[in-house]
């Protein structure tokens, strides 16, 4: 699968998809992350992409012809689905990651400032993406995020020590050694259960603790 970036800070796209899981999927050939300096198709000698939003009111705002102009070029006549991200838009979940694996490519607009010129999301048919219920600085993140959960669900990304966890029966709680381990004189134990090696009541033991979390 191939994720497109659209950015004004590629470095930091770059730096967390080039290292551990990410960066291995990458050269082995199961994912590809590409980066676009936003700045590219400014349209002016001084890279400037973005303007005072009309209507006033602080911060600025990104101009829609830098991210239509961007997109075009990734696309080149294919239809390539575009996500912006964006506090506003609908909430990212694992269920969405899954359903984003199955294509085959998919560009990412990182949203930043007060956000992008709306007229893009519409001549782009964009879908606007949120990771929580909260404001970040800029886009850049939320894409990781959405480039990490959706990498996990393609085949053979995750290594032979790694599994999706929404696939195995676990708790939030996970121990290991030592199995007692002292903390200003005071014993924390490993549950017993864990030490059994009963499986069916490691996992029945696990199954009632995430039911619980749940709750």
């Amino acid at each position: 699968m191939r994720f497109h970036v659209i950015t004004l800070f590629p470095e930091v796209i770059d730096a967390y998809t080039q290292a551990s899981i990410l960066g291995r999927a990458q050269k082995e050939g199961k994912i590809s992350v590409k980066t676009r300096q936003l700045r590219l198709t400014a349209g002016n000698k001084w890279g400037k992409v973005d303007e005072r939003p009309y209507g006033g009111g602080p911060g600025m705002v990104l101009r829609a012809e830098p991210v239509i102009k961007a997109v075009q070029k990734i696309r080149r006549g294919k239809k390539i689905p575009v996500l912006i991200t964006s506090a506003g838009g609908k909430p990212f979940t694992n269920a969405f990651a899954k359903k984003l694996s199955k294509q085959k490519e998919v560009i990412i607009v990182c949203g930043r400032y007060e956000g992008i010129d709306a007229r893009a999301k519409k001549i782009l048919k964009a879908e606007e993406i949120s990771v929580g219920p909260y404001i970040l600085t800029g886009g850049e993140v939320p894409a990781l995020a959405i480039i990490d959960a959706t990498a996990r669900q393609l085949n053979g990304v995750l290594g032979k020590f790694e599994s999706l966890e929404e696939r195995r029966v676990a708790s939030h709680d996970v121990y290991t050694r030592p199995d007692t381990l002292i903390y200003h004189s005071k014993k924390y134990l490993v549950p017993k259960v864990l030490l059994s090696g009963h499986h069916a009541k490691i996992d029945m033991q696990r199954s009632k603790r995430r039911s619980g979390r749940r709750g």
